[in-house]
């Protein structure tokens, strides 16, 4: 990975250097800037890297300014020593904003935070088209961060995703509840909707998860999912049209 460092103080970039060595030893630092008028030319004559630890407060001007003056187009992580400019970082869509003295565990959590990002970008898709011809994109795997780590779940080997107390969870077929960092709404999108349904505003369920249905009053149905859950959903009444057609293949 190829990294440059924007920092004015010597004594900092060496240490923020060695600390880059000792999380990801491959990572090579190709640059080394302290102005804003120095960065600018550079990222203008030069490909971007694979990640730029940019200093907030530069010999002559902040990590904004620079931003101003250049594009960058690749993952940033700012180092300051201030932490009122944490609102500016996120506008400029920053990996991570680390407060000095960096710790290790710091830049390493920054680092991994990288690594899953360019997982989800670079994750294989499904392509399906659409009634009006375009070509719609469906998520084959999610990545699941499990405290400080990190697996990758197939979307085939989930039953059903549910929102319960605020939090959204997918539920594998083998009875497992793995955290999404999507609420239902946004997974709605997500998957392939010839194999996934919204039956209501807490379920949002595969096809390979009904064990068994039963109607119930004004026409709606009870389902009864796979893995079991303590009240099998209702689908609700505005849904039920709709959930029929899903059934027989003929929604869409």
């Amino acid at each position: 990975m190829n990294v440059v460092i924007i920092e004015d103080e010597l004594p900092a970039k060496e240490r923020l250097e060695q600390l880059l060595m000792s999380v990801m030893p491959s990572a090579r630092v190709i640059a080394h800037h302290d102005t804003v008028t120095g960065a600018s030319k550079w990222f203008s004559a030069n490909p971007f890297p694979d990640l730029v630890l940019l200093d907030v407060q530069l010999a002559d001007g902040t990590a904004f300014d620079l931003l101003d003056m250049v594009k960058i187009n690749c993952p940033i992580i700012f180092t300051t020593a201030y932490s009122k400019f944490a609102l500016n970082a996120f506008k400029a869509k920053s990996i991570d904003y680390l407060l000095k003295p960096i710790k290790h565990a710091e830049l390493e959590q920054a680092l991994l935070k990288l690594k899953e990002f360019k997982e989800i970008l670079t994750e294989p898709i499904t392509l399906n088209r659409n009634t009006t011809g375009q070509v719609t994109e469906y998520k084959k795997r999610f990545i699941i961060r499990l405290g400080e780590h990190i697996k990758t779940l197939a979307v085939e080997n989930i039953s059903y995703f549910l929102s319960e107390n605020k939090n959204t969870f997918a539920r594998t077929f083998d009875g497992l509840n793995y955290p999404m960092d999507h609420n239902l709404d946004a997974l709605e999108l997500m998957v392939d909707p010839q194999h996934f349904f919204r039956i209501n505003r807490q379920f949002l369920i595969s096809l390979k998860s009904i064990k068994e249905m039963k109607v119930y009053t004004k026409s709606r149905v009870i389902v009864k999912l796979d893995p079991t859950v303590k009240v099998p959903p209702i689908v609700s009444s505005e849904r039920s049209a709709d959930f029929k057609l899903w059934l027989a293949g003929e929604l869409g």
